[in-house]
């Protein structure tokens, strides 16, 4: 082979290789900031009066600036109080009403908070978990001042529960947290997405450094271990239930299994549940729960163990 044909392999090489690394390097930014750089607004809110509920109207502050739409389902002296979050598209906090009258019924109080950057909540910027741990410290401090020392656990759905997962890693505050279809990061859940849309397996595990790269440089190096799987292992003996579907369509049950590999010790404060089936928020019934038993009773006899 002459100097010739191996400079030609070589610069080949060279071109092909320094065009898949930057392809790598983009694809993160190019997917990613269509979906959290602006407002989300949901298709379908729903009204706490079809489920025979008065509800009172709030809005949080986060110590970062950012103004929550939040609502309150009170009740006399609540053996503990439930902070409810929606997800990232789907579904907003509203759809939680049904949820909380069950809990009402039982003497449990709700607040439900429209994350920032969705529906009646300012801004304009989603932090994947990384900042919406702040949305749940306002919850917190709005609890603790009306209410005193009173038990609070985090209960939220797709980003929901990832904000869930961080915040109970990060605040002492949560005595127990509750979360459906929560990815272990952002740079897990990109990897499998872009894996089962068809992409090599060693491309999707070559593009997660990328993906983690950006986000550091999207939301800063100080927030690098924001996310749930690492946060999990802060719960100390705090309790956690956390719900996934075998077949979740949109973050798949990978995600619920990293998360249980992180756990460390015993584990028997944190309960798993995978349901079969391929519902992203598990229920068969998630505005209704009562008609959904298997589920209602999931969530039910978790926070009757530990905080009835």
């Amino acid at each position: 082979m002459g100097r010739v044909t191996k400079l030609v392999i070589f610069v080949a090489v060279f071109v092909v290789l320094t065009g898949s690394v930057v392809i790598l390097a983009l694809l993160p930014y190019l997917v990613t900031h269509s979906v959290i750089d602006g407002h989300i607004d949901y298709q379908t809110v729903y009204d706490h009066r079809e489920w025979g509920l008065e509800v009172k109207p709030l809005s949080l502050l986060t110590e970062d600036g950012y103004k929550l739409a939040s609502w309150e389902l009170e009740v006399d002296e609540p053996k503990a109080m439930i902070i409810f979050l929606g997800g990232l598209n789907d579904p907003p906090v509203s759809a939680f009403w049904g949820h909380a009258r069950v809990l009402g019924e039982l003497g449990y109080g709700s607040l439900l908070i429209e994350m920032r950057s969705h529906g009646e909540s300012s801004g304009q910027q989603v932090y994947l978990g990384y900042a919406e741990h702040l949305d749940i410290l306002a919850g917190i401090q709005y609890i603790w001042d009306r209410y005193g020392d009173v038990r609070t656990i985090a209960f939220g759905a797709d980003l929901g529960g990832v904000a869930a997962l961080n915040a109970a890693g990060l605040y002492l505050g949560l005595s127990g947290v509750i979360s459906i279809g929560a990815f272990s990061s952002w740079a897990d859940l990109f990897g499998d997405n872009l894996y089962f849309s068809g992409a090599p397996l060693l491309v999707a595990v070559l593009e997660k450094p990328f993906v983690s790269w950006y986000t550091l440089t999207k939301f800063g190096f100080d927030r690098r271990f924001l996310y749930p799987k690492k946060q999990i292992t802060n719960l100390g003996t705090r309790p956690a239930l956390l719900m996934h579907s075998e077949d979740d369509r949109f973050v798949s049950v990978l995600n619920v299994e990293r998360i249980m590999q992180s756990i460390q010790g015993s584990g028997d404060h944190i309960e798993i549940w995978i349901r079969e089936g391929e519902e992203h928020l598990v229920s068969r019934d998630f505005l209704y729960p009562e008609n959904d038993p298997e589920y209602l009773e999931r969530f039910l006899g978790f926070l009757e163990r530990y905080f009835d």
